[in-house]
């Protein structure tokens, strides 16, 4: 991971970043450095909660690690991926709540009056809960699915 271009400067750029909340008395002052920091976490495959509680709680030390893990990531172990047909059956049960979800949104009778009537597009959504989050996490690897924020998955465009 730490070879790809982007990581790269990713990291260069939160080192940069971690330098400068250095620089400070308190850390926790540091607070537009702070929003460089989780806009740029956000970024990268990183755990979402992890990243919400190292920068919500201005952890410096917790920062550290995660330019660590950065640079040198744990390999993935071929038990942590799951099954392609787990993985398919998974996929075939989100595209099915995507559309039953779309389907629901439409059919609201109800629309506000001060709007034009059209509403707009559903894209992302929670994938189901009977598959661990490995499994959703392979298929956006693999392109099938994109990860939106705050557990939101969208079918990744062709």
């Amino acid at each position: 991971m730490a070879s790809d271009p982007t990581i790269l400067t990713t990291l260069t750029k939160l080192e940069e970043l971690m330098a400068a909340i250095g620089g400070y008395d308190d850390p926790r002052r540091a607070g537009a450095e702070w929003k460089q920091v989780f806009r740029l976490l956000q970024s990268t495959e990183l755990p979402s909660g992890r990243v919400n509680g190292v920068v919500g709680m201005r952890d410096v030390g917790g920062l550290a690690e995660m330019i660590e893990q950065l640079r040198a990531p744990t390999p993935i172990d071929a038990e942590d991926v799951p099954d392609p047909e787990i993985c398919k059956k998974a996929l075939r049960a989100f595209r099915k709540r995507l559309s039953l979800t779309v389907l629901d949104e439409q059919s609201k009778l109800g629309r506000s009056p001060l709007t034009k009537g059209s509403s707009k597009g559903l894209e992302a959504v929670v994938p189901p809960s009977e598959w661990p989050d490995a499994v959703w996490q392979e298929l956006v690897r693999q392109g099938k699915l994109r990860y939106i924020s705050q557990g939101l998955y969208a079918l990744a465009k062709e």
